[in-house]
């Protein structure tokens, strides 16, 4: 065969008029007219489209040159034969002797012992072998490279022709498949409504060439200007320092400027593709090649190759960037394979419900984001970006860790009366939220909540909690572009205090390190980040980062009450430190004249198992001490807590933990310190009872579980609880959990 760019061109245009026959010709017969155009344009004695069916098997499907009997009854499995080794493996072969090759398996019903050279593409749909496309001559040769790419060309067209001849192929409408997922909770909740894609696929609606200089000229000014884009992105003062990311923008630059990406795209266009089709069809080759590989840096480079192509497809079509610049449901779930902290702030809250990640991790920072705006999230939901199609309907359970993709009407029918009940118990938590937290036999228990963002502050009031006893300030540096000045940061706290009204505000002081990483701050690597510098560490060896930081707040809180608190103390010397930065800052500020808070309290975050044991040294030394669980029970349990394969292993309600907690409460109440508990362990009803009955009165939380907790607190008898908890923790049963619930079914507390 001779091969010229206009021969492919002509046979796809002839391809286009078979397709377009949809009214006349019958599933079977336009598969036959296409193997015949594509041997009589190809000069072949065969041609055999091969079609993968239930079970994996690749059923014989139409064939020119075989024997038509075998059509429909010839099935080869995946692991077997020529056309099983080029669907396994999603390449192409190009054999001079067929039968030469260790994977051939002779098929004598379809006669094509006589065949000898063989050429065999997979045709790829969306990263997965849906088919293959053979061609075979009765001489020994080895096909032209030219030859293959236009067959390749062809399969990539008859992919997405395959799709509207199969729903063509009967008269009802397929049903759609409903898809499960599990994946791991990371925001409490649950949500039905309809997938939105993060980064909407682009859909390659329009496939053959009109004028094949004119889509070359399209491809390449779009290569420009994506080039261009990354270039500026690398030039900007946020990430142009040196780094782990840098490096990971340099191998992006590195495919954006590849000779080869170029290449397989322009000859995709002479064979008679447009741009986008051309993008699209080397994109599929490359994530079918490369979908599955164990190798986590192959992998990681098909997530850059991939979204190199949908940047250059949304730059071919003019699609916007992500789904947040463009009209959404009123019920949308949001699905993406990663997401930044920043980008989930762009959406319109009023319309998001959920959202289900690829990635993501408990302590990853748009995990952080989702819980401060109450959105129940599911990550490690693998596959989900690719294979979700937008506007389908999804359920979200981020409880059990599980999401529904076309859900079965059954199963949307046991979520809808879950939806139907959490509405009413919410309902009911919202009648809550102007009564005092008093528990039965009148002990008056402090709510505060957690907060890190505007929209926290703003939910003060609805929820129902007396003040924000954890302001977490690293919020507003991890979704800057750049560090915050200290006028911006000034005015971020003047803010949040205008917004209070009064209220107590404990503003934590830059918590950062571990899996809180700063994108404009250098950082080594270290292979136990949770364990390394971090948080005050990070602080005190940067006191210019503090300073600023304390500065603001001093700034902030001119004429009003101010409260500060120091996040992972491990000495008191370190306290000491921090609290010395604190004083030369407020002594500065004094002496410039500057109007000075109301009043000044000092508290530290006990987080580190060992400040338990300094506290009769600390504790003159504060205003208030904070219990962060999170990461005391993962220092005190060696448990990495963002780690699912340990996360139900260790439990804060067992004896050991306990007893850690009862002493820290009791320390602080013989010393007068007020003590409060702001970690996850308090938001949550059974464990709040516990602590509530070691002697706990004050509790921080996320917003939505001001109500549950408050509920309990109402229903409690504290001296009766108190008691029994005691007579719990004398008996230290190995079910001390179990315990805890049948105190709370004894005594009637709602939990």
């Amino acid at each position: 065969m001779s091969v010229t760019h206009e021969a492919p061109r002509v046979l796809l245009r002839r391809l286009r008029e078979v397709m377009a026959d949809g009214g006349h010709a019958t599933h079977q017969a336009r598969l036959d007219k296409i193997v015949e155009l594509i041997a009589v344009s190809m000069n072949t004695a065969v041609c055999s489209v091969y079609l993968k069916r239930a079970g994996g098997k690749f059923e014989l499907c139409a064939t020119e040159g075989l024997n038509p009997r075998a059509v429909h009854r010839t099935r080869i499995h995946i692991d077997e034969g020529l056309v099983g080794d080029i669907a396994r493996h999603a390449r192409p072969l190009n054999l001079s002797e067929a039968a030469a090759h260790p994977s051939f398996v002779e098929r004598p019903e379809t006669g094509e012992d006589r065949y000898k050279s063989f050429v065999g593409v997979p045709i790829v749909q969306s990263g997965a072998v849906i088919g293959v496309l053979v061609v075979q001559n009765m001489t020994r040769r080895q096909f032209f490279d030219e030859e293959v790419e236009v067959l390749q060309t062809v399969a990539m067209v008859l992919s997405e022709m395959m799709a509207a001849v199969e729903a063509d192929a009967d008269d009802d409408e397929a049903p759609i498949t409903p898809r499960f997922y599990e994946g791991l909770g990371l925001s409490e909740g649950m949500a039905m409504g309809h997938v939105v894609l993060h980064e909407p696929r682009v859909e390659v609606a329009r496939l053959i060439a009109d004028d094949p200089d004119e889509e070359i000229e399209r491809l390449e000014a779009a290569l420009y200007k994506l080039r261009r884009n990354v270039d500026e992105l690398l030039r900007t003062d946020d990430v142009s320092h040196a780094g782990e990311h840098l490096d990971v923008l340099e191998t992006y630059r590195m495919f954006a400027n590849d000779r080869g990406w170029l290449r397989r795209m322009r000859a995709a266009i002479r064979n008679g593709l447009t741009a986008e089709a051309a993008v699209e069809r080397v994109n599929n080759d490359m994530r079918a090649r490369l979908t599955g590989q164990r190798d986590i840096y192959l992998r990681a480079r098909l997530h850059d190759f991939e979204d190199l192509s949908n940047r250059l497809l949304r730059i071919l079509t003019g699609r916007a960037a992500t789904a947040s610049d463009e009209k959404l449901p009123r019920d949308t779930i949001l699905v993406a394979r990663t997401l930044g902290p920043a980008e989930l702030l762009d959406y319109d809250r009023r319309k998001l419900r959920g959202l289900v990640l690829e990635e993501g991790a408990l302590g990853a920072h748009v995990t952080i984001v989702a819980r401060a705006l109450n959105l129940p999230l599911v990550g490690g939901v693998k596959g989900i970006a690719a294979e979700a199609a937008e506007g389908q309907e999804i359920i979200l359970d981020a409880d059990q860790a599980e999401v529904h993709v076309n859900p079965p009407t059954d199963i949307a029918a046991v979520y809808a009366n879950r939806a139907r009940l959490r509405a009413r118990r919410l309902k009911r938590y919202t009648r809550l939220r102007g009564v005092p937290a008093v528990s039965r036999d009148g002990v008056n228990v402090r709510l505060d909540m957690n907060a890190g963002l505007m929209v926290d502050v703003e939910n003060l009031a609805e929820c129902g909690a007396e003040n924000i006893g954890l302001f977490r300030t690293e919020l507003q540096f991890m979704i800057s572009a750049r560090l915050p000045r200290v006028a911006e940061q000034q005015q971020f706290y003047e803010k949040v205090l205008a917004q209070v009204r009064g209220r107590e505000v404990i503003f934590r002081t830059l918590d950062i390190g571990g899996d809180k990483i700063l994108p404009y701050l250098r950082t080594a690597q270290e292979e136990n980040p949770a364990l390394g510098w971090r948080s005050l560490r990070v602080a005190l060896d940067r006191p210019g980062l503090m300073r600023y930081q304390l500065r603001a707040l001093l700034r902030a809180a001119a004429g009003q009450p101010l409260s500060v608190m120091f996040p992972l103390v491990t000495t008191v010397a370190e306290f000491r430190a921090a609290r010395a930065l604190l004083d030369r800052e407020y002594a500065l500020a004094e002496k410039a004249g500057r109007k000075l808070p109301k009043t000044l309290s000092v508290g530290a975050m006990l987080e580190v198992p060992a400040l338990a044991w300094q506290l009769d040294a600390l504790l003159p030394l504060v205003d208030f001490l904070a219990v962060g669980t999170n990461d005391l029970m993962q220092f005190f349990f060696a448990s990495d807590r963002s780690n699912p394969r340990l996360s139900s292993r260790y439990d804060l309600l067992s004896a050991p933990a306990l007893g850690l907690l009862a002493h820290v409460c009791e320390t602080c109440t013989h010393k007068g310190v007020p003590v409060s508990v702001c970690g996850e362990a308090g938001a949550r009803p059974l464990e709040a009872m516990a602590l509530l009955g070691l002697g706990f009165e004050r509790f921080s939380m996320p917003s939505a579980s001001v109500g549950p907790v408050k509920r309990m607190i109402r229903s409690a008898n504290v001296a009766r609880l108190r008691a029994a908890v005691a007579d719990l923790r004398a008996a230290a049963p190995e079910d001390m959990r179990g315990g805890l619930q049948q105190i709370a079914d004894g005594q009637g507390i709602k939990l």
